[in-house]
């Protein structure tokens, strides 16, 4: 598979809003030991893509400057150590940033091949959010069958994935939206209610069912102390995201006397051994659910790579429900 010394890319001129996103040629990356060159033809679009374009997201230490976390293409370069991969092979990959572009180099361990029977769009649209939603929900949050989970934000990408996710391992799933329609779109995921925050209170609902007994929140500010009154005795909050900000006063006696937990995690940040044991937790348990066509990604929208402006103008609207994707090959 032939590869070009220079490519299309999307750059962040400067912090600020979509308008900030321009198409530029940028060098094709070269693999390091143990990294993996892949070719995209499609790349996912994600909050924290936006909160890097506004200049409060910066990548870790060593990776490109370019915004995307995700995306799916084949391998066309391996690095020293690399066994695994071949040139040709059909992959979706978690990036600490670069996907925004027709090539994008990654660590090895973060590398997935693309699930039996999806395309490389749907397949795209996999790795931000399923690892996301597995090491917060399944390897921290510590969800079971039978458990009461509530996810806010229900009809995101990462609410679609949690939803899914959580229902198809037996959990009872409540979700929050901001319409009817977002709603009815988490009812036809498997959430048994969905809470159309405009109209209802999400607390009482909850503690009518004996409380949550995990929540997923990405919103943060006035919810913590709601989620906190949200939650079953032992219950446990998992914080991914602060929509609403991160500051906020908290009475910490009920949280002894209920035994409740907070925790919470952010990926990007993460090494890349601890990116690669949730890779190979996924492909063991939730791969082959995509592949039968038990789960499969919502997608909202469908944009060109020199339209990225055009798709985050998306996702801030809010409009959109699941997953927006930028097309940038074949």
């Amino acid at each position: 598979m032939s590869m070009s010394h220079m490519m299309r890319a999307i750059e962040i001129s400067a912090p600020g809003g979509p308008e900030v996103l321009h198409e530029v040629a940028c060098p094709v990356p070269v693999p390091g030991a143990g990294q993996v060159v892949v070719r995209l033809a499609y790349a996912g679009v994600n909050r924290p893509d936006a909160l890097q374009r506004a200049g409060a997201y910066d990548p870790p230490a060593g990776a490109s400057r370019l915004p995307g976390l995700e995306g799916a293409g084949h391998v066309v370069a391996v690095g020293p150590g690399v066994t695994r991969w071949n040139i040709g092979d059909a992959v979706c990959a978690l990036f600490p940033g670069g996907a925004y572009a027709e090539y994008a180099v990654t660590d090895a361990g973060q590398v997935l091949p693309v699930p039996e029977g999806m395309t490389l769009k749907a397949a795209a649209c996999l790795p931000e959010t399923f690892f996301t939603v597995w090491s917060n929900v399944f390897m921290r949050g510590g969800l079971q069958a039978g458990a009461r989970f509530l996810v806010h934000g229900g009809s995101s990408g990462i609410g679609t994935t949690a939803i899914q996710l959580a229902h198809a391992f037996g959990a009872r799933v409540f979700a929050t939206a901001g319409s009817d329609d977002k709603c009815a779109a988490c009812t036809r995921l498997g959430a048994e209610r969905a809470i159309n925050y405009r109209d209802e209170d999400f607390v009482p609902i909850l503690q009518a069912e004996g409380g949550a007994d995990l929540i997923l929140d990405m919103v943060g500010g006035d919810y913590i102390p709601r989620n906190l009154k949200a939650l079953a005795e032992d219950g446990r909050l998992v914080q991914i995201a602060f929509l609403q900000g991160p500051k906020i006063a908290v009475n910490f006696a009920p949280l002894m006397m209920r035994r409740l937990t907070i925790t919470g995690s952010t990926l990007r940040p993460q090494s890349d051994a601890a990116k690669a044991a949730i890779a190979a937790d996924l492909e063991a348990k939730v791969w082959p659910l995509l592949s039968g066509g038990r789960l499969a990604p919502v997608i909202d929208s469908e944009f060109p790579l020199a339209d990225a402006s055009g798709a985050h103008a998306r996702m801030e609207s809010s409009v959109h429900i699941g997953k927006i994707v930028l097309k940038i090959g074949n």
